[in-house]
């Protein structure tokens, strides 16, 4: 699963608004889809320069992830390999495109759970769940070490 940081957690609270704030929402585009939201927030690219790059090889995002090569110099490896350095991993990124992660589902209520990969208010529940998600591994990690200084005043 993603990393815990809070920039993962800031990132993905700021990918389900841009989605629920455009009218642009398309799962069939590379670049407007639930992967390429997120894709725009972390590289800057833009729709169009995420599709295009996609395009240059065969396959929806799973696909792409599939064939993924780190070193392969394709554009589209390229801008993954940024997803992953910034904190994701492959398959957060592939469970992303489907909605597909069990952890992320299971922290919904049980009637919400049927979740459609290509409907724009699933996606946004979903990555916002995530978010949540992470940011409850991230508190579970803080550890407050706090002394209290007991102070004895004496009267004379």
């Amino acid at each position: 699963m993603a990393q815990v940081r809070p920039e993962i957690v800031e990132i993905l609270r700021t990918t389900a608004n841009k989605i629920e704030s455009s009218s642009n929402y398309q799962w069939g585009h590379m670049g407007l889809c639930n992967c390429g939201f997120l894709a725009q927030q972390i590289t800057r690219l833009t729709k169009e320069q995420i599709h295009t790059r996609a395009m240059q090889r065969n396959g929806d995002w799973n696909e792409q992830l599939n064939d993924y090569c780190p070193t392969s110099g394709l554009p589209m490896d390229d801008l993954i390999s940024e997803l992953i350095s910034f904190g994701f991993d492959s398959d957060d990124l592939k469970h992303l495109e489907k909605l597909s992660d069990g952890r992320v589902i299971r922290m919904l209520p049980f009637d919400e759970r049927d979740l459609k990969h290509n409907l724009k208010k699933d996606v946004i529940k979903y990555i916002r769940t995530w978010a949540t998600l992470l940011e409850n591994q991230l508190i579970e990690h803080i550890h407050l070490n706090l002394e209290v200084e007991e102070k004895i005043t004496v009267e004379v």
